[in-house]
Parts: C-alpha cells; structure tokens; sequence
C-alpha cells in the first residue's frame, strides 16, 4: 500500500509506525475510538488488538459504551446508510442517522430507558463512569442477547 495513492500511501505510513511501536518494549499503545467507528464495523478489529495484547489502554467517546456496544448487545442493530440522505425524511421515518450508519430511533429510546432504570436502581449518590459502566455490564451478563 505503501506505493498506491491517496490514503492507502497513508495508511501504510501508519503501519509502519505502529509496528515499530509494537517493537518497542517501552511504548505504550493508546487506542482512541469515536463511538461511530464500532458501529461502522471496526468493532472485531478492536477486539482482537485486546485479545492480541496490541494496545495497552483504551479511550473511547461515552457513545462507544451506550450507543455502540450496549445497544447492540440488547440486540439491536446499526445499519449501513448514506451519509447524503436527507435528514427530515430520514427523521420522519424514526431513523437515526451517525454519519453513514443507521438505527432505529425507537430501538434507541429502549437502550436509552434501560440506562435509566438501571441508574434509578442505584442508591442516590455520585457515581464514576467506571462504577456506572461496572452496573451496565452487571445488567448485560444477565439480559443480553448478544455476547
């Protein structure tokens, strides 16, 4: 890719840079993520670099958590889309649209309520995102449909 054009020349250019940060036993590997990127389909990529022990810590947008990765585990989907679709028609028909990629509007009022009940359970105090977070997977282990 190295020797093709556009961003294929740059793609390889970052390769190549994290290959020698792999290398190198001192670096630490940072993966930064926007919440659309999961649902655009990066999501096995990210796994296997965790599997693989390929990065060292995560940092991702709130939407990662809850619109991404929550959400499709209560087994709702992100679909395909067009960037270019009118917003209005796509807004009377309930469909959210992030970027590319759709969902149901509907699908996520559900994932949104559940993020309710689940904080309306907690005792009232102040809460980390790490502790909230800790509560949403405790709900999953029990109520997700996809693993």
């Amino acid at each position: 890719m190295g020797k093709m054009s556009f961003t294929s020349r740059d793609t390889a250019k970052a390769a190549g840079i994290y290959n020698e940060m792999i290398s190198d036993k001192n670096c630490s590997i940072f993966l930064t993520l926007a919440g659309s990127t999961s649902a655009a389909g990066c999501m096995k990529i990210y796994s296997d670099l965790v599997k693989y022990n390929m990065v060292d810590a995560i940092v991702a947008t709130g939407a990662s958590i809850v619109d991404m990765d929550f959400f499709e585990a209560l087994g709702f989907k992100h679909y395909q889309g067009d960037q270019f679709q009118d917003d209005t028609e796509l807004r009377n028909n309930y469909i959210d649209r992030i970027y590319d990629t759709y969902i149901d509007e509907e699908e996520l009022q559900a994932c949104d309520k559940i993020i309710c009940d689940i904080a309306n359970s907690l005792e009232p105090r102040s809460y980390t995102s790490r502790e909230f977070i800790k509560e949403m997977g405790k709900f999953l282990k029990k109520k997700a449909k996809k693993k």
